[in-house]
């Protein structure tokens, strides 16, 4: 098989890469407060605390970006090395990461310097960008090369599009709570429980189109477990809203888990 040959467009990618995964993460630092900002649940005036919606899970919860940067960190690292310049499926990816990872770095921008409706529109934006890179990633180009590959792209770009998924509810419901009228978030349970449904129904969807990849659904899992401990031990609690983000978490995590466990187990040429 003919190994491609490596364009001056290749370099470019690379170098791009690497300059928007750096910018992510510098805007990272700003968000925590590391470099003199406000801390992203500060900013706002609180409207993205986890205790500001009812839809917003616990603070623990967003420890899972530690663990998507650190896999967007080795994958930036990787991709730039020379093996992989003119790899096909870099080529086909390569660019729509780098998308994802300037849309991630612009939406703490957003939370730290520009109005609340904003910070929407730059997640709705991520949400899009990640959802494509997914599906190219694992239903149309090339297929995966090696377990590296399926780890640091598969893997992280599922649990960027999980993660994000619920991020994206829980940024609308802040918006939404400063915006409408306070009568109604009188039966928040009445809006909660349907809009956690249909998280469930289509974190299970991203399962099935991508042919039962388990990583968007973990991450899903992971915010709608601590979206419940949120509303079961801390304010504002919401008893039917918690006992809902329990099941649709338990269901968007176990049943990817074990369909990928029974093909892994069925014979092979059955």
């Amino acid at each position: 098989m003919t190994t491609p040959q490596a364009r001056p467009l290749d370099l470019a990618r690379q170098i791009v890469v690497l300059s928007a995964v750096s910018f992510m993460l510098i805007s990272a630092l700003l968000g925590t407060g590391f470099l003199g900002g406000t801390s992203v649940e500060n900013s706002q005036s609180g409207s993205l605390d986890s205790d500001a919606t009812y839809l917003a899970p616990a603070g623990p919860a967003f420890s899972i970006w530690s663990v998507i940067y650190a896999g967007l960190i080795a994958y930036a690292v990787w991709q730039a090395l020379p093996g992989q310049r003119a790899n096909p499926r870099q080529r086909a990816l390569g660019w729509l990461i780098a998308l994802t990872a300037v849309v991630n770095g612009m939406w703490l921008v957003a939370a730290q310097f520009w109005a609340l409706p904003l910070t929407v529109v730059v997640i709705v934006l991520l949400l899009i960008a990640l959802a494509v890179t997914f599906r190219v990633a694992v239903v149309t180009r090339t297929p995966s090369d090696g377990a590296v590959d399926s780890v640091l792209i598969d893997g992280v770009t599922g649990l960027h599009l999980g993660w994000v998924s619920l991020a994206t509810v829980a940024n609308t419901t802040a918006w939404l709570t400063e915006t409408v009228p306070q009568e109604w978030g009188e039966n928040p349970a009445a809006f909660g429980i349907p809009v956690l449904i249909v998280v469930g129904v289509i974190g299970l969807a991203m399962a099935w189109a991508s042919g039962w990849r388990v990583t968007p659904g973990l991450a899903i899992g992971w915010g709608a477990a601590w979206l419940a401990v949120g509303r079961l031990t801390e304010d504002p609690q919401n008893t039917a809203i918690g006992v809902t983000a329990i099941v649709v978490a338990a269901l968007v995590a176990l049943i990817p888990l074990a369909v990928a466990g029974l093909r892994l187990l069925r014979p092979q040429g059955d």
